[in-house]
């Protein structure tokens, strides 16, 4: 089965979520934890909590994803920055350890002209605050275009990071691919995807990979722009994501959709790549 779900919108609730993806025939989602601009959130609601998740059992939505806001920079360089974007994230993974099968996304930052090795130490640090090895959400760094000083644009600076994070931890810690993102950085995964997932499992390891994040790119391989297109409407085309969800190392993985769409727009992309697999 292909676990395949968008990006929603929390304004309604957990259960609205859920209901919203399958009205759109989505089996998973992804959203933010709170406005991805700043630090507002809403307030819990353990009785919609309580009520999406009856839902999403009788409903048979899993793997669901939680972003982090985008103002978070754990490898900022003053540490007053570092020290707010620990505990806005510490605040997300606590609200999570309600559910049973949570994963956290986020941007590893920027190391603004620090240089890369100050910044994945910082990131390594703040993650070794925030893990507990006894939580059950998995936090997930999500591999990055490389704009700018972004840290994570390449399998190896992920890897330097996860090798600082205390060996205990590293089970609560895993990877989310973007395909926009991997493209932009380098990689070419249009014609060369069994090379650049081999790649991946050398360097990092490919039970650490948790989630997909299926985005076409307006630019070319290493373009280092970070611009998401609707699927087959980009460089990457439909071809690269008949492959990638049907690849036997990523097609058991749960896929959310970025692309920019509104609902009806999404519902047309899950149905295609759901006529696409061959699972």
């Amino acid at each position: 089965m292909l676990r395949i779900g968008c990006h929603l919108s929390m304004s309604g609730g957990y259960l609205h979520m859920s209901e919203e993806a399958v009205s759109i025939g989505a089996n998973t989602y992804q959203y933010f934890s709170r406005n991805p601009q700043g630090r507002g959130v809403r307030p819990f609601d353990a009785a919609d909590a309580d009520a999406m998740i009856k839902y999403n059992e009788e409903n048979g939505i899993g793997a669901i994803l939680t972003h982090a806001p985008y103002i978070l920079n754990p490898s900022a360089a003053t540490e007053e920055l570092r020290q707010a974007t620990l505990e806005i994230m510490r605040e997300d993974v606590g609200r999570l350890e309600y559910f049973n099968e949570a994963m956290y996304n986020f941007h590893p930052g920027a190391h603004v002209k620090q240089g890369v090795e100050a910044g994945v130490q910082y990131i390594a640090d703040l993650l070794n605050h925030l893990i507990d090895p006894g939580q059950k959400t998995i936090v997930l760094l999500e591999t990055m275009a490389g704009k700018g000083t972004e840290i994570g644009r390449s399998f190896e600076e992920i890897r330097a990071i996860m090798d600082l994070v205390e060996p205990s931890k590293r089970d609560r810690l895993g990877v989310c691919m973007d395909t926009c993102h991997v493209s932009d950085g380098g990689y070419d995964i249009k014609n060369s995807l069994n090379d650049v997932i081999s790649e991946f499992d050398r360097i990092i390891g490919i039970d650490r990979l948790h989630a997909v994040h299926l985005n076409d790119s307006k630019n070319e391989i290493g373009a280092h722009k970070d611009r998401h297109e609707k699927i087959g409407e980009g460089y990457l085309g439909l071809e690269t994501f008949r492959a990638v969800i049907n690849h036997p190392a990523l097609s058991h993985l749960p896929f959310f959709l970025e692309t920019p769409q509104d609902l009806e727009g999404y519902a047309k992309e899950i149905a295609l790549l759901k006529s696409i697999y061959q699972g």
